[in-house]
């Protein structure tokens, strides 16, 4: 299954012919207008459509997902008050800033798609990159990917079936749906995916303005009650601010979706560090502002007593127009899964690219020049998920890996920082921007521990599980494995690329010498 880690991992892909690979693979890819083979000097690479506003949208859509319309009751729950919690979203939001801005300069330092999982690969090698991945592979990505799409299909299946649950069969195909529409978009053009990206974060940020302005003509006509006595009943435990905070990062997760397609990106030293720029500060006041308007309406029973804490607030405010908020919902849903697929295929794309997956995934269309292979790999996997009714336990498995590899990653920014104090870096933050990042970092791990050890072993026995898969699939060369390993890896590899019209790519290595360039100037 896994590719030859010594495989050259930036020629062009167009000469490349693994083990077994006749010349009808060749043979099939032509140049549109004179018919022939494509020249051995010709170069694939992902074609830069992303621009500065496609960037914000797909922070912004990828940060408002579901979280805001639910998870201000975990918030609550654990915080116990109004003030405290109101402080807790604004402590997620500055958390989720400094994170953002040390993956800008990460992003700008190390212009590879794949995010944490490229910057750990240029600060510590391949085996912990691999173990990122393989965590990704097997829980983050699928998993979450899964879960949105099934809480898109239950917002729209809702109003069909308003007095009784909705068939469980109708909730899951409505998810595959969801799931495979979305994985064609992005197969189809990056200009279509972006498109789609646009679209629904208006969409989403138009249904949470309706939400803050409809709070914000409720506090001007006098409901202020809630807002007496703001802290008072506050649990100022540390474990339950911890697990307040965990939901309200919930929400603000999603920062880094740009990091994944940094290769896509037109202008990355520009664009990616203005696009978090400008994403931020808007998410973070939406987030406040919509929390504000939950608060003056609702009191802390209902809130409490609510899955759904913004349908609620949708039922004593928006009248008839009560479903507009269910809709608004898998609306986000919709344009949330959008930007995950887009992050995850990359991440997919990038670990093969390196030698970690099989090389297939690292192809891209010879003439739409997307991912398709990682794509349909990518879908594959959240499809496999929706079979699993109870998938919400497993997203808990992740958690503590999740924020140590993210932590991880910013460690490796002050280790290059140190290593390679000459490195070229168009944005170079102040030390005290990853230091801090880190210091929280491992009171987020810390806390699982204690508070959740089972659920946060069973993480850690999920990417340590990657163990022997990268010993025997990456580390071993190539010619000391079984004939037949190599005889299907070098099948699959032809038979992709010749159903996916794909080709093997290559880094800009244009870019690369411009930036030593200016690097030696």
């Amino acid at each position: 299954m896994l590719s030859m880690a010594e495989s050259t991992k930036y020629t062009s892909a167009l000469t490349y012919e693994p083990d077994g690979l006749n010349n009808g693979v060749n043979n099939a890819i032509k140049t549109k207008d004179s018919g022939s083979s494509l020249g051995s000097q010709e170069s694939m690479k992902l074609k830069k459509e992303i621009s500065l506003i496609n960037g914000v949208c797909l922070i912004v859509g990828n940060m408002i997902g579901s979280g805001i319309f639910v998870s201000p009751k975990g918030v609550l729950m654990y915080s116990a008050s109004y003030g405290l919690s109101l402080v807790v979203w604004a402590i997620g939001g500055i958390f989720s800033v400094f994170g953002a801005l040390c993956y800008a300069e990460l992003g700008t330092t190390i212009t590879k798609s794949g995010a944490s999982y490229a910057y750990i690969l240029e600060a510590f090698g391949g085996f912990i990159a691999f173990i990122r991945l393989w965590t990704s592979l097997l829980i983050i990505e699928p998993t979450s990917q899964a879960v949105i799409a099934i809480t898109f299909s239950n917002y729209m299946v809702q109003p069909i079936f308003p007095s009784c649950e909705a068939p469980y069969a109708a909730n899951r195909l409505l998810a595959a749906a969801c799931i495979c529409i979305l994985t064609f978009i992005n197969c189809a053009y990056v200009k279509w995916g972006t498109r789609v990206q646009d679209i629904f974060t208006y969409a989403k940020v138009l249904a949470l303005i309706a939400v803050i302005i409809a709070g914000i003509v409720k506090l001007c006509q006098g409901h202020s009650v809630h807002f007496e006595n703001a802290f008072e009943g506050s649990s100022w435990k540390m474990g339950n601010i911890a697990l307040a905070l965990y939901s309200a990062l919930f929400s603000y997760s999603g920062w880094d979706t740009l990091n994944f397609v940094t290769e896509e990106i037109k202008n990355p030293e520009r664009n990616l560090p203005l696009a978090i720029g400008i994403s931020m500060p808007i998410v973070t006041v939406i987030y406040i502002l919509t929390n504000v308007a939950y608060y003056t309406v609702l009191d802390i029973r209902s809130i409490l007593g609510s899955d759904a804490v913004a349908v609620t607030f949708a039922d004593q405010v928006f009248g008839v127009f009560n479903w507009t908020i269910p809709l608004a919902v898998a609306l986000s849903c919709f344009g949330g899964l959008n930007a995950s697929i887009v992050a995850a295929s990359r991440l997919f794309f990038v670990g093969s690219r390196e030698g970690h997956l099989p090389d297939s995934i690292s192809m891209i269309h010879v003439k739409r020049f997307t991912p398709v292979p990682a794509l349909l790999f990518n879908g594959a996997m959240a499809l496999v998920y929706l079979c699993v009714e109870d998938i919400f336990q497993l997203i808990n498995y992740y958690s503590f890996s999740y924020w140590f590899f993210v932590g991880l990653s910013i460690a490796g920014q002050l280790y290059l920082r140190w290593k390679q104090p000459d490195r070229f870096r168009p944005l170079k933050l102040n030390l005290v921007f990853p230091i801090i990042f880190c210091c929280c970092t491992i009171f987020l791990v810390a806390v699982p521990l204690y508070s959740d050890t089972i659920n946060s072993l069973i993480g850690i026995g999920i990417a340590l599980s990657g163990v022997p898969v990268y010993f025997l699939g990456v580390h071993i060369p190539a010619h000391k494995r079984p004939q037949w390993i190599k005889n299907l890896i070098s099948s699959c590899t032809k038979y992709i690329q010749i159903l996916c019209f794909a080709v093997l790519t290559e880094m800009d290595i244009e870019e690369e010498e411009e930036k030593k360039q200016d690097k030696s100037n």
